[in-house]
């Protein structure tokens, strides 16, 4: 029977050409909007760590003094390194990492190679197991290798592409602000989306190039990028262990609620203990959030991506109001067919079907060239100067949502002009025969 009323809408296509037209077109549109502003906002959205964003949590700590001090407001974003290297030290996580953005000069080895600055990560050596980081070769450096504040490094894909020309390049020196470092490893294209580890550097640009020991980054003074909040008495090196600043961002894994519970009461003791002996001076106040909830306190995806999502369903909406009178016109026009039709025996349900399986017809053409479209304002977004715009891709599921979602879009268009083409009195329209 599909088959029949299928073939039913092919020759209603052809007979009414140009109608059958503006509703592909109009549909195509709504799906070319709505498509490219939900697929920039599924990107930006998405799970950076999937099946491992759970057990991933952000601690926070509010080390500050009483100045300025509003109960119940959220503690500082970031810990000083001194609770930083305490909490690390205590280990009461399955896994966890310290660690601050930073910049640093490379210089080549290589012949025709000029120096060149580079983004670089200071971090413990939990990063790369507790993060999944993908090795292409070699692995990271291991606690005590960050005790003995080794001339250790990491590196990315595209550095020991620049600098070697690829290939297996563990052992070799490379050197880093006028000091020698051994390479332990080379990362693989990783890429997590938004880069959920540090929320004050560019939450969508590309991995850093060299990843270091934070130990042997503070011995060799390095410089550092990223936000950092002082108060009181900060005179001097603000970088430094008693330093009042928060500037380092810290991150454990705990795999199991149980232990989710029994870290945030360790958070609640250590804070305690802080203010016992007089470095806090604020009342206990401590957050602990997964990665999913920091994404979110943080509302990671740009406000101006958010409006244009809604911006393109509203187009959709207009599209689908201008369809819905398109095909109730086009029903209502052929009355005296569906008159003869029902005379002849067809059930309501039976005419109802039919309008029901043109409007979805109709919608398949539509998504057929919605795609189009959004792939070309995918192309559009790309050509923008943010940094999540070299991410908008049209990945498999968002392929097939376009067509789910123009076929189920037309098929809403259609359900009040085939109600009404199925109330069609067939005695009234054969007597105006």
């Amino acid at each position: 029977m599909f088959g029949y009323y299928f073939n039913l809408a092919l020759r209603s296509f052809k007979r009414n050409k140009m109608l059958t037209a503006l509703m592909v077109l109009a549909i195509a549109l709504g799906i070319g909007a709505c498509m490219t502003t939900l697929t920039v906002f599924y990107v930006l959205s998405g799970d950076p760590m999937p099946g491992k964003s759970h057990t991933l949590f952000y601690p926070q700590l509010d080390p500050e003094t009483m100045q300025g001090y509003v109960p119940g407001e959220e503690p500082a974003q970031q810990v000083t390194r001194f609770d930083a290297e305490a909490l690390l030290r205590e280990k009461r996580g399955d896994r966890q990492a310290m660690m601050t953005g930073g910049g640093l000069s490379i210089t080549p080895d290589t012949q025709g190679l000029s120096p060149f600055f580079s983004e670089s990560r200071y971090t413990s050596a939990d990063f790369f197991p507790m993060f999944d980081v993908p090795f292409l070769y070699g692995t990271g450096w291991s606690a005590k290798e960050d005790d003995a504040h080794a001339r250790v490094a990491v590196i990315s894909k595209s550095l020991n592409d620049r600098l070697f020309g690829g290939g297996n390049n563990v052992g070799k020196s490379v050197r880093l602000d006028q000091a020698d470092f051994t390479i332990t490893g080379i990362i693989d294209d990783w890429r997590p989306t938004p880069r959920f580890y540090d929320m004050y550097s560019d939450r969508y640009g590309e991995l850093e190039d060299v990843f270091l020991p934070f130990t042997t980054s503070r011995d060799l003074k390095m410089g550092r990028s990223g936000n950092m909040n002082c108060w009181g008495d900060s005179e001097g090196d603000s970088t430094s262990v008693n330093a009042p600043c928060v500037w380092i961002q810290y991150w454990v894994q705990l795999d199991t609620p149980e232990k989710v519970a029994d870290y945030r009461n360790y958070l609640t003791n250590y804070s305690n203990q802080q203010r016992a002996s007089g470095r806090y001076e604020r009342p206990t106040n401590v957050r602990l959030r997964n990665v999913m909830e920091w994404l979110d306190h943080n509302k990671v995806v740009p406000r101006d991506v958010v409006m244009q999502l809604w911006l393109g369903f509203a187009f959709l909406l207009v599209c689908l109001v201008n369809t819905v009178g398109l095909l109730l016109a086009k029903f209502l026009r052929r009355s005296s067919e569906i008159g003869v039709r029902r005379a002849l025996g067809a059930s309501r349900r039976a005419v109802f079907a039919q309008c029901l399986v043109e409007a979805g017809t109709i919608g398949l053409a539509g998504g057929i060239l919605g795609l189009g479209l959004s792939l070309l304002g995918l192309w559009a977004v790309r050509q923008q100067p943010s940094s999540y715009a070299e991410l908008a891709h049209l990945d498999l599921g968002m392929l097939l949502t376009t067509f789910v979602l123009a076929v189920v879009a037309s098929l809403l268009a259609g359900l009040l002009p085939a109600w009404r083409a199925m109330q069609v009195t067939p005695a009234l329209q054969l007597k105006s025969q």
